[in-house]
């Protein structure tokens, strides 16, 4: 089942991510959402380093719990960084094919969110409490 979500996640990045829209360049408010979700994305990359976080929802074996940086705000901050990456792929596209795209990634990774709760639980009993 996780596989199938993060197959699914990435297809839905490609279809979002092509073709280009030509505006997405031009518009302030598209380079502010990718400039945003560039920034978060790195900032929980420098908390939650390669090695530590998982692709799929299983957390790793040995893994530890991250609660800071991003964490301490959002409970799963490169799922909100990848939805404000892709965000400017939507509204500067002709193609209103992408809202659908868009809606369904933001459905994928919030079950991903959800199986990954459940499994973080039952790994780290500080994960309960930790709320942002």
């Amino acid at each position: 089942m996780s596989m199938l979500l993060v197959a699914i996640q990435f297809v839905l990045i490609l279809l979002l991510l092509f073709p280009w829209p030509a505006a997405l360049l031009s518009s302030h408010v598209a380079m502010a959402a990718l400039a945003a979700g560039v920034v978060l994305g790195l900032w929980t990359l420098y908390f939650n380093r390669i090695g530590n976080f998982n692709i799929r929802p299983e957390p790793k074996t040995g893994g530890r719990l991250v609660t800071n940086g991003p964490y301490r705000f959002i409970r799963h901050p490169m799922y909100t960084a990848a939805l404000l990456l892709m965000a400017p792929f939507v509204f500067t596209s002709d193609d209103a094919i992408k809202i659908f795209y868009w809606v369904l990634l933001l459905a994928v990774l919030r079950v991903k969110s959800s199986l990954e709760e459940k499994l973080l639980t039952r790994q780290f009993s500080e994960y309960v409490g930790h709320h942002p």
